[in-house]
């Protein structure tokens, strides 16, 4: 919450773009933190945006310590979320997936049988 306030105020570096916390994970011991984050837009400004976060992270962890009551902040650590990417991949995917089970079903609906209607072989006796 205090990184994502600090980021919503501005950082003054221009490499900056539209960046959205994602997920923080911390330590048991409270020594290093994980900040997972996304940024709206192409290549170029998810790698800019990853450029200005890090040379920021001196500032943000000061400001994260100012806001926390430990006798230790955390190192923080800023990770590109491939959450975005992941969610279009499994789109994809499952498109393709009902595009095929309807060409299964549409190739299915004239189907007949290769053999006989029943391909058991019975005996005189079972029926």
């Amino acid at each position: 919450m205090i990184l994502a306030e600090r980021l919503d105020k501005g950082l003054r570096d221009p490499r900056l773009g539209f960046v959205t916390i994602t997920d923080v994970r911390v330590t048991g011991d409270l020594q290093h933190a994980s900040v997972f984050y996304t940024v709206l837009g192409d290549d170029a400004e998810r790698v800019a945006s990853g450029e200005a976060l890090k040379s920021a992270t001196g500032m943000l962890r000061s400001e994260v310590g100012r806001h926390l009551n430990v006798r230790l902040v955390p190192t923080l650590e800023f990770i590109a979320d491939a959450l975005p990417e992941n969610a279009d991949h499994i789109s994809g995917l499952l498109r393709e997936a009902r595009e095929r089970d309807a060409e299964v079903s549409r190739l299915a609906a004239g189907a007949k049988p290769a053999g006989d209607e029943d391909p058991y072989i019975r005996s005189d006796d079972e029926e």
